[in-house]
C-alpha cells in the first residue's frame, strides 16, 4: 500500500485502485467535499507526476480520455483547487509523494496499461438521485429524468414555460461552463430539437444561467456528470468525429416522438399568460418559439 495523507486529502494505492479522499479542512473546495471519495481503477490512469515547489508541491494524475464522465462533462474547466486529480503536498512530504507516484507508474508499466482513449467510462460518476440549487433554479436528476425548477429571480420567459422535465433518452449532450465570479457560467441540456438553438443561457429554458455564488454554482457539475455518465459514450456515436460538434451529435441521435397533447397544453398556457398581461408581445413570441422548438 502506497499512501499519502495531507490536509488537502488522501491518496492511497493498493496495486489496482487509486482511492482519492478529499480532506475535511475548510480550505478544501465544497465541490470536492460534496463529490466525495473517488476510486480510480488503474486501467483508467494515463500518467501521474509529482511537481515539487518551494513551499508546496502537487501530485497530478491524468486519466485516459473517455475514462471519466466528470472530465467529459467539465471538459477541463474545473478550477485547479476543485480538481480531484490534483493533491497539494507539504514540502516535508515530498518524498512520500514521489514514492506514491513511482508506485503507480511502476504498476502502469507492469500491467501494460495503454494510454489510448477508452471505449467506455471506467468510473461511474456521482450516485443518483442528485439535486443542486443554483442561482437560476434547482436542477435534479434521478437517473431517468432531468428536472429544472426556476427560481424567483429567473427570467420571466423561463418562469412562464414552467418546470422543465427532460428524459435522458432525449438528450444529445450536456454543456457546462463554471461561474468564475467574473463571468457567468451555464449548465445546458441539449436535445435533438434544441441543438440549433442560439438563445443565451439567461433566456434558454433548457439551460441554467450561473451568476451567483461561484462556490455553490460549481456543484451543478455534479448533475452534469451524473447525466453524462448515462449518455452514450462518445466512442459509440457513429459518424461523430468531434463530440463537441452539435450538428454531428444531432445527426447521430434518432428523432424523438412528438408529444402533441403536451405541446398544445403548453401553448394554451402561454396564450393565457399573454392575455393576462404576464408576458409582453415580444416575450410571448420568443417563448412560443422556444416551446415549439423544444417539441
Amino acid at each position: 500500500m502506497a499512501e499519502i495523507i495531507q490536509r488537502d486529502g488522501t491518496w492511497a494505492f493498493d496495486g489496482t485502485t487509486v482511492r482519492i479522499t478529499p480532506g475535511l479542512h475548510r480550505s478544501v473546495p465544497l465541490f470536492r467535499q460534496t463529490y466525495g471519495e473517488i476510486a480510480v481503477p488503474l486501467e483508467a490512469v494515463a500518467s501521474i507526476v509529482f511537481e515539487p515547489e518551494r513551499k508546496r508541491g502537487r501530485l497530478r494524475m491524468r486519466l485516459r480520455e473517455g475514462a471519466d464522465p466528470l472530465l467529459q462533462a467539465t471538459g477541463g474547466r474545473l478550477p485547479d483547487p476543485a480538481d480531484p486529480y490534483r493533491l497539494t503536498v507539504d514540502v516535508d512530504r515530498a518524498g512520500v509523494a514521489e514514492y506514491v507516484a513511482e508506485e503507480i507508474r511502476r504498476a502502469l508499466l507492469l500491467d501494460q496499461i495503454p494510454k489510448e482513449p477508452t471505449k467506455a467510462y471506467l468510473l461511474p460518476g456521482p450516485p443518483v438521485p442528485v439535486s443542486v440549487r443554483s442561482s437560476d433554479g434547482t436542477v435534479s436528476f434521478d437517473g431517468v429524468q432531468v428536472r429544472i425548477d426556476w427560481s424567483d429571480t429567473s427570467e420571466r420567459v423561463k418562469r412562464a414555460t414552467g418546470p422543465r422535465i427532460i428524459d435522458v433518452g432525449d438528450l444529445v449532450q450536456v454543456e457546462w461552463l463554471p461561474n468564475s465570479g467574473y463571468e457567468d457560467g451555464f449548465l445546458r441540456f441539449v436535445t435533438r430539437e434544441t441543438v440549433f438553438s442560439e438563445l443565451p443561457p439567461e433566456k434558454d429554458p433548457y439551460a441554467l444561467d450561473l451568476w451567483g455564488s461561484a462556490r455553490r454554482d460549481l456543484l451543478t457539475a455534479l448533475v452534469a456528470t451524473a447525466v453524462t455518465a448515462r449518455l452514450p459514450h462518445p466512442s459509440t456515436r457513429p459518424g461523430v468525429e468531434d463530440p463537441t460538434d452539435r450538428r454531428q451529435l444531432a445527426a447521430a441521435v434518432p428523432p424523438r416522438v412528438d408529444h402533441h397533447d403536451v405541446l398544445l397544453r403548453r401553448l394554451r398556457e402561454l396564450g393565457e399568460l399573454h392575455r393576462d398581461g404576464v408576458l409582453t408581445d415580444e416575450e410571448f413570441a420568443m417563448t412560443k418559439a422556444v416551446v415549439l422548438r423544444g417539441f
